[in-house]
């Protein structure tokens, strides 16, 4: 997640005089709400609104006919109950109005506002909306069916944002930047080639992660003109982001839609991951946070300021008790409502580890196949102590979850701290360990030599499922603009082996694989790294580049088959791969040769020979005794074999991953 705009306020700040609450010994002694039934409960004949606003002196409901403009057609002064909590019923059918809440406090009352825990909500989502759920569920929706899912090292991801799929002329896809342009099957390229849904399931993954699909606040959904953002700017957690709607006003489209395309999505094989971002807000001073319980929801500095740990201006406080209630629920009601199978947290550093651990259990009780991953680091300091926080090298204290892999993408491609510099794929010396620890999946293996890993210097992962190998994702460059600025002098050929070389090494690896949507057509953001606002032009996909790189697309087709064929690359726990993955002492540094074998995984191939050769020269290396058959080479994957078995050596060309078995 990068750096995004955020909204600063000149002269005093308007809340100053709640600064009292970034007191961790005042706001701790405010009242905790155990009950479930937080915001908005519908049925016909009543509908019940509570909040949770405990510093607060009076708070007021209006209802709506529209999500914008016009005047309230009733105001209601809620009534304080237990907790901290502030409610009413409405005894009449008040189905599809939308409404707002006000609170006073400290004698100012503050912005009207959706309560925290909005459902719906109409245009831009500054009101929320009161929608019976039930009438948004798609034909079919009650016999949803999830992919099959046996562990979780079986998982490759897909990591897609909603617009680039689509927006492109090229793609061939009517719901352009729209849910249902995942929707749609048989779409083609200008030249034939298949493209959207189709294209994925053509790959072979089996998850697709969706950057920020949220209501966030950077889009104008009431503007026709073309905009883009990842949406690592939050603004109503629990309801779908209007822009990817047909129709933004109707708070009930995007919620029909988004359910549309799960199921469509699990009717076509494949699983639903939501990009979440719980660690901060578009802005704390509008945030709807800070309408009901300002300052509790954040973290401070000594001197009462907003701590930022995410770069974005603030961070949100996991570790209050109402704020990690609201993360539990948030996650366990889009696995429930919106069937999705995974959740993908940005800058999971910045939570705590208890309640990184409390949503894992929450949500394996929902669906034990739900996979729940992040980024184990923050965007700068924070005033909660790094050995309470999701933080790579806490992983082992983690439940059932994953974390991204810098030791591997690094080792592959080059340092992220200087983008001109090379990696194992681009020859670069020392950077072999990186690598070999990336193939292990983190775990403890008695071949690593640690303190010679670029980040690491201890296994951080329990089991190898708690490492997701990868070497680009929407942050910073895409792999092949990367390769091009480390490597100025290099062919588009060579260009193009390095990047095979890399992606060939990610998915062979044990742990959980990760691909950027494009990658297996070598996409290009022409060389912007964070393109978080960038144009289409920049971040969409031009799928005239699958036609171009054919043979590309073809290659990475290839590997996935291949370890989805092989259970071999895919071992379950880090005492098998102990067991049965065996580095070779090379006489080359910068050639990495392992085995896999004894039939791992159940694997019907006897042994597997993996050589991964970073030179930019050919080199021969000595293969293990016996007969091996070349199932991939730096061109192509046949698993039926490619040409004659070899014996004794074999001539590895430059930048170039072999992959050989014996039966």
């Amino acid at each position: 997640m990068k750096k995004i705009s955020t909204l600063l306020l000149s002269g005093v700040v308007f809340l100053m005089a709640f600064r009292y609450s970034s007191d961790r010994e005042i706001t701790a002694n405010w009242p905790v709400y155990k009950g479930d039934d937080l915001g908005v409960s519908y049925t016909p004949k009543q509908t019940r609104f509570k909040v949770w606003a405990p510093q607060a002196t009076a708070v007021k409901l209006r209802l709506y006919t529209a999500g914008e403009g016009g005047t309230p057609i009733q105001t209601i002064s809620l009534t304080q109950a237990e907790n901290g909590t502030w409610q009413t019923v409405v005894h009449q059918d008040v189905k599809n109005q939308y409404y707002t809440f006000q609170t006073e406090q400290d004698g100012k009352w503050l912005l009207e506002c959706p309560d925290i825990y909005a459902k719906a909500v109409g245009i831009n989502g500054h009101r929320g909306m009161v929608v019976n759920m039930a009438t948004t569920n798609p034909t079919g929706w009650e016999h949803d069916k999830k992919p099959m899912l046996k562990n979780f090292t079986d998982i490759i991801i897909y990591e897609l944002h909603v617009r680039d799929l689509s927006e492109s002329p090229t793609s061939g896809i009517q719901h352009k930047g729209k849910f249902l342009g995942l929707t749609e099957i048989g779409t083609k390229s200008s030249t034939g080639e298949v493209t959207g849904l189709d294209h994925i399931k053509q790959l072979g993954v089996t998850h697709i992660h969706l950057l920020p699909s949220f209501d966030y606040s950077s889009v104008d959904e009431a503007s026709n003109r073309p905009q883009f953002n990842w949406g690592y700017d939050p603004l109503n957690y629990n309801v779908p982001e209007g822009s990817y709607a047909t129709n933004a006003y109707n708070g009930a489209v995007r919620i029909r839609e988004f359910k549309r395309m799960v199921n469509t999505l699990h009717d076509n094989g494949l699983r639903v991951i939501l990009d979440v971002v719980y660690n901060h807000t578009a802005d704390w001073q509008h945030a709807n946070f800070t309408q009901f319980a300002p300052g509790y929801f954040y973290r401070h500095n000594p001197d009462g300021s907003y701590s930022d740990a995410t770069g974005c201006g603030n961070e949100t406080a996991s570790e209050q008790a109402m704020m990690r209630k609201f993360m539990v629920e948030s996650v366990v009601y889009w696995a429930k409502e919106y069937h999705l199978d995974g959740f993908r947290f940005d800058l999971m550093g910045v939570h705590d580890i208890a309640t990184m651990n409390a949503i894992s259990e929450a949500l394996h009780k929902v669906d034990p196949t739900i996979f729940i991953y992040g980024e184990g680091w923050t965007a700068g300091a924070s005033p909660l102590a790094e050995n309470l926080r999701a933080v790579k090298k806490n992983v082992p204290e983690l439940n059932q979850i994953a974390a991204f892999s810098d030791d591997i993408r690094d080792g592959l491609r080059g340092p992220f701290s200087d983008v001109k510099a090379k990696g194992f794929v681009s020859g670069a010396v020392g950077s072999t360990e990186s690598v070999k620890f990336g193939i292990v999946a983190s775990t403890q293996h008695p071949q690593i030599n640690y303190q010679q890993v670029n980040y690491s210097k201890a296994p951080w992962a329990r089991e190898p499922y708690q490492t997701i190998s990868y070497v680009s994702c929407h942050d910073d460059n895409t792999l092949f603009d990367r390769l091009k600025i480390a490597n100025p002098n290099a062919s588009e050929a060579e260009l193009i082996q390095m990047d095979k070389l890399a992606n060939a090494t990610v998915l062979t690896s044990q742990g959980v694989t990760f691909l950027q949507a494009g990658a297996e057509m070598l996409r290009t953001k022409k060389g912007i790294a964070n393109s978080y606002n960038s144009p289409d032009s920049i971040n969409a996909l031009d799928w005239s580049r699958k036609t171009k790189y054919k043979s590309v697309f073809n290659y990475y087709q290839g590997l996935i088959a291949l370890r989805k064929h092989h259970p071999a690359f895919r071992m379950p726990s880090t005492a098998m791969i102990q067991q049965h993955l065996e580095f070779l002492n090379m006489s080359d540094p910068q050639v990495i040769g392992y085995q896999l074998k004894d039939h791992a995984n159940n694997d019907h191939w006897k042994n597997i020979l993996v050589l991964l050769n970073g030179n930019t020269s050919a080199k021969t290396v000595q293969l293990p005794a016996g007969k091996w058959i070349l199932a991939g080479n730096e061109n192509q994957i046949q698993e039926k074999g490619i040409g004659q078995p070899h014996e004794g050596s074999l001539n590895l060309p430059a930048t170039s991953a072999y992959i050989l078995f014996q039966l």
